[in-house]
């Protein structure tokens, strides 16, 4: 009964793919050149969580299993940051109280997030944005997040476009950071 604990989702090779493209498309160059967002984990972080909004956003509404992938993906999101924080040399008593932080913003970034697409509000995502990647308050977030804005409603379109049969065998369609003006 207790190894039931442990054993390996039959998802463990598409959340493996998903995880990864995911991680490819928070370390284009692009959004710490051209976008302004800063390099650093802080920085890298805010991008990843708008990537894992909207790729599980778009996994919660294809059929089953993908709601399941959705949520595992989430959980091999927070696993690998709690790895990539010891690797920095983060001590073992502070991690899961990082951890614990960076959930919380998660979960609060994904709720704006989503809450500005579902809405259908350019402006809203962009503020949303603004104080969340750029640490804006006020006109000038959203006018430093136009850009990221807009990547961020072509990654949805394209995603949206996605059958789940591209989740499952293929790679998540990101669009490409420069070719968003």
């Amino acid at each position: 009964m207790i190894f039931a604990m442990f054993r390996r989702s039959g998802n463990d090779q598409v959340i493996e793919r998903l995880h990864g493209d995911i991680v490819a498309a928070v370390r284009q160059p692009a959004f710490y050149a051209d976008y302004l967002v800063d390099d650093t984990f802080e920085g890298r972080f805010e991008v990843l969580a708008l990537f894992a909004t909207l790729l599980v956003r778009r996994l919660a509404l294809l059929p089953s299993p993908a709601p399941e992938v959705a949520q595992e993906l989430t959980d091999r999101i927070f696993s690998e940051l709690d790895a990539a924080m010891r690797e920095m040399g983060v001590g073992d008593l502070a991690v899961p109280k990082r951890i614990k932080k960076f959930a919380a913003a998660f979960l609060g970034r994904r709720k704006a997030y989503d809450q500005a697409l579902s809405a259908g509000s350019p402006e809203g995502l962009a503020a949303a944005l603004g104080r969340n990647v750029y640490g804006l308050e006020g006109e000038e977030g959203p006018l430093k997040a136009a850009r990221m804005a807009r990547y961020a409603l072509a990654a949805e379109a394209a995603l949206a476009l996605a059958p789940l049969e591209t989740f499952a065998a293929g790679s998540a369609p990101f669009p490409k950071a420069e070719a968003i003006e």
